[in-house]
């Protein structure tokens, strides 16, 4: 029955992606961050659906009246020049076949997103991005948290199989990076229970990231409590609620998960923790030998024979930073980072632009959020390897592409034309979209 209920939502929706090409970046979000066919038991559980839906959105741009023009910002040119690093990297890689089967994973995903940068081209586009984004990985965080609350926190919370966030780990890092961006969506209606079902969800899905047990989520929150601490206009409030919650969930989580978070502190005990800071050791050393590093999936006994302060330890190097160093040597995390940095900057210039433009309060809301995210995927990134996840390169198209548009408007567009790019977003006066029109393709 789920085979056949993803098929049918997938291929009926084709025909509205050849007209309306935009609407299959969110469907290709959907698909590459919820992975809803890595829940079913048949035939679409391999099913290629995204590749299908990549195909179709490609098509509808090429037969579309759309304009085919890309964003060329800092971050645009410094993401294409890491996908060209990447590919350099590959051809000179310590181990090529399997450097080339995850390179062409990675180009697959980097496709889609410089598509994006090319067809989010108003609000309302963007907007439901996002909100896709947030219900895709929402959903496990919504299902997760029950789950947590049922079981007394002793069971860990894991994502599907076979996908970026099939482990309690990495999922842990995604709910982490979905909760401001569902506390944005709360903001966003006004409807009492909607209201109130968003601040179920909020709460839900906080639960269920640190009911995964992963110490790199639990760090991602807290720095994330910090920096809206920090911001937040009223910090005496603000310190209440987040102290009302962390002693919530506090009290509520067993025993198990205290000795497992206490190893943060006791981490030369830990040979899960000594494990990853070989690994680490071992991509320095291998960058300081290697100009272009290993290469993707460097990470092979043969490696560690080489490189690694203990080679009989070999395993997944478990940090964006080091991953990046590891396969991509000192230019390639270079790039890596000034991609983050310049797009951290960028949501912080755009979110105080946008607050003294009308009907723009809730993109500044927006970039606000964006940032809280980055500011998870930087945190719990530095304990596991997803450099290459699809929903940090989103969230970069999110700040840039609403950037594009809010720098528009100080440069002087006319009110025509800034109506036409929807700033009243997906929820004008907070309620629901017009889903008919955003089928039949009457948005700019």
């Amino acid at each position: 029955m789920r085979d056949l209920l993803i098929t049918a939502v997938v291929f009926g929706a084709l025909p509205f992606i050849l007209r309306t090409p935009w609407l299959g970046i969110v469907m290709f979000t959907w698909l590459s961050l919820m992975n809803p066919h890595r829940l079913a038991y048949g035939f679409s559980l391999n099913f290629p659906f995204a590749m299908i839906v990549a195909l179709a959105t490609l098509v509808g741009l090429l037969i579309s009246r759309e304009p085919k023009k890309m964003i060329w910002s800092r971050e645009t040119r410094l993401l294409t020049l890491f996908i060209l690093w990447m590919c350099l990297t590959t051809v000179f890689a310590l181990y090529p076949q399997v450097a080339q089967i995850q390179l062409e994973k990675v180009l697959k995903i980097q496709l889609m997103i410089l598509v994006a940068f090319i067809l989010l081209r108003n609000f309302e586009r963007i907007e439901a991005v996002v909100w896709i984004s947030a219900v895709s990985i929402g959903f496990y965080g919504f299902k997760g948290g029950i789950f947590t609350i049922l079981h007394g926190g002793v069971y860990r919370v894991q994502g599907p199989s076979g996908t970026f966030i099939g482990g309690n780990n990495e999922l842990g890092l995604a709910m982490a990076m979905t909760v401001p961006l569902l506390y944005f969506m709360r903001s966003r209606v006004t409807q009492p229970v909607l209201k109130a079902f968003m601040t179920v969800w909020v709460v839900l899905t906080a639960f269920a990231a640190i009911g995964t047990q992963s110490r790199g989520a639990l760090l991602g929150m807290a720095a994330m409590a910090a920096f809206v601490w920090i911001n937040s206009r009223n910090k005496f409030f603000t310190m209440i609620v987040l102290a009302a919650t962390g002693l919530a969930i506090a009290n509520f989580m067993p025993e198990s998960w205290y000795e497992r978070m206490g190893t943060i502190k006791t981490h030369e005990e830990d040979k899960s923790a000594q494990g990853r800071v070989n690994a680490w050791w071992t991509s320095f050393n291998m960058a300081n030998d290697r100009l272009l590093g290993g290469g993707f999936d460097c990470w092979l006994p043969p490696t560690f024979a080489m490189y690694a302060p203990n080679p009989d330890d070999a395993r997944e190097v478990h940090s964006v930073v080091f991953e990046v160093l590891g396969e991509h040597g000192y230019i390639g995390l270079g790039i890596f980072t000034a991609i983050g940095v310049f797009t951290w900057f960028s949501a912080g210039w755009t979110a105080r632009r946008a607050n003294k433009i009308p009907d723009l309060a809730w993109v500044s809301d927006m970039m606000r959020m964006v940032q809280v995210s980055l500011v998870a995927y930087a945190t719990a990134g530095q304990f596991l390897g997803l450099a290459y996840f699809d929903y940090y390169y989103t969230l970069i198209v999110v700040v840039v592409t609403t950037r594009a548009l809010v720098q528009r408007r100080i440069q002087g567009m006319p009110d025509d034309e800034w109506q036409a790019l929807r700033p009243e977003g997906l929820f004008a006066r907070g309620r629901l979209p017009n889903f008919a029109r955003l089928l039949i393709g009457k948005s700019s």
